[in-house]
């Protein structure tokens, strides 16, 4: 399990950085309809959040808040449109059976309509992919799909997991196929995520000679990149000040 639901992003709004934000119902090339959230910082990068299992929830919908404060344009999509609708849901709602009938194909579909959105008025312009737990493998899989992107950035994701969504092969044996630079944040302390397979994600990396880096905090646990985890605040600090360091070297 990733986040508690009354978690935030490890990361102070900015004071009278007021922006523009709303609830949005995106349609997919296959007709799927999906629930996102857009906050509108003003025209810098785009920036696509994709959620841990849970799907579309508050710490999402902060987190790009935090980025619009930053100039940047944020949209959080939903992953379960086709199977859950695109309504609100309550704290308790049972995910797994939405999780377990995923596909990679409906997730790329969604995603290639969220930056869509983020393009809508630059073809050009440069747009990330930022994804936590089941999300962070998710954004190393769009890496490797044929969406133009300028960059991919997981946390805690798992790099060895197979069908993770349905029909996916392990992102690890993906690398190869990577078009764009990719940045790992990994717990050092995750019992769902040995550090050897991150260090095996960080050498393939290397020998496909793709972009990317793997950092694995020491003693971290996953989901630490939570304002209630003081104790990791400066393991948080680190990994924002380098997802704005990669967008600022990709664009």
């Amino acid at each position: 399990m990733c986040f508690d639901l009354d978690s935030s992003p490890p990361i102070a709004p900015i004071h009278g950085g007021a922006v523009e934000h709303s609830n949005l119902v995106l349609t997919a090339v296959d007709g799927n309809r999906f629930a996102a959230f857009h906050a509108r910082g003003g025209g810098g990068s785009g920036i696509v959040i994709l959620p841990d299992v849970r799907g579309l929830f508050r710490f999402y919908e902060e987190l790009a808040l935090r980025f619009a404060e930053l100039g940047h344009d944020a949209v959080a999509i939903d992953y379960f449109g086709r199977t859950a609708g695109v309504a609100k849901r309550d704290s308790d709602w049972d995910f797994w059976p939405e999780v377990e009938a995923m596909t990679i194909e409906g997730l790329t579909a969604d995603v290639h309509a969220a930056v869509e959105l983020l393009r809508a008025d630059n073809p050009d312009r440069s747009v990330f992919i930022v994804g936590f737990c089941f999300g962070g493998s998710n954004a190393w899989h769009m890496a490797a799909s044929d969406i133009p992107l300028s960059g991919v950035i997981g946390f805690y994701g798992n790099p060895t997991r197979v069908d993770w969504p349905v029909g996916a092969p392990a992102v690890i044996d993906r690398v190869t196929d990577f078009s764009c630079p990719v940045l790992a944040l990994q717990a050092g302390d995750d019992p769902s995520i040995p550090v050897a397979d991150d260090d095996a994600f960080s050498n393939a990396i290397a020998r496909a000679g793709k972009t990317g880096e793997v950092v694995i905090y020491e003693g971290a646990p996953h989901s630490f990149f939570d304002r209630k985890q003081d104790e990791f605040g400066e393991a948080s600090a680190d990994a924002w000040g380098r997802i704005q360091a990669f967008v600022a070297q990709q664009v």
